[in-house]
């Protein structure tokens, strides 16, 4: 892992992404290295040549710069991890998150988080001091086989749904992004989470190329195959709309 300290220019940055006014990403990079991640772009703006999850720019003076950029700000919507996991493993070395977690409690952002991994329970004593909060876990399947597949480096399934009940026993708003939705079985999926999440958001995979080879390989094609894809989300769906849990589908 080639691991860099930087210095940053900014922390805030305004995003496109609907329902969000602003992005954070205190990492370039990602030491999970899911193999379909779509934030490979990145490569492009940093010069980096190494293989996706091999390397990670550290913004050292992040929350420094985040703390000077909230004296300008009053109010909106903040994202937290969109071109990367603001957990990844280093993040229990640096606590670059956490810091910029410190430094938003005073400030009005509604602030949204999404992971996977579990590391976010450690935040839990300032992530209830946040006035608005929603922390949110991918969970892309409910398979232990399917997950070592494509997400090799990345936390089990089973440790994010217990950060998941961790979160949500500690009062804080909670969401699973099943994004992209990989080979699974509903029920299970919507057993495991059932009680822990406040909303539910699918997906599916949008870069499929990047894994093709992958898919083929692992025997997994047809199950990725648009209709059994989109019969699955139907299905998750269904099961967890009659749990009681609000659900939205994200593709048509």
């Amino acid at each position: 892992m080639n691991i860099r300290e930087i210095t940053a220019r900014n922390a805030l940055a305004r995003t496109g992404i609907e329902g969000y006014d602003y992005c954070l990403n205190p990492y370039v990079g990602c030491g999970h290295g899911c193999r379909y991640c779509y934030a490979t772009f990145m490569k492009r703006f940093t010069g980096h040549t190494e293989p996706w999850g091999d390397f990670v720019d550290v913004k050292a003076n992040v929350a420094d710069v985040l703390r000077r950029q909230l004296r300008r700000i009053r109010g909106g919507t903040l994202l937290i991890g969109t071109v990367t996991d603001p957990y990844q493993p280093l993040e229990k070395r640096y606590c670059l998150t956490r810091d910029c977690l410190t430094a938003l409690v005073p400030s009005s952002l509604e602030v949204h988080i999404l992971t996977r991994s579990p590391l976010v329970v450690r935040d839990t004593d300032i992530l209830t001091r946040l006035s608005r909060v929603e922390v949110g876990l991918s969970i892309t399947t409910n398979r232990e086989d399917v997950k070592q597949i494509f997400e090799p480096r990345a936390p089990s399934i089973a440790s994010r749904v217990e950060a998941l009940k961790a979160l949500h026993d500690a009062g804080l708003r909670t969401y699973v992004f099943v994004g992209p939705l990989l080979p699974m079985d509903p029920a299970p999926l919507a057993s495991m989470i059932e009680g822990a999440a406040d909303e539910v958001l699918i997906d599916r995979l949008n870069y499929a190329g990047k894994v093709a080879g992958l898919l083929r390989s692992s025997g997994l094609a047809p199950l990725m195959a648009t209709p059994h894809v989109k019969a699955a989300a139907r299905e998750l769906h269904d099961i967890l709309t009659e749990k009681g849990i609000p659900v939205s589908v994200l593709f048509p």
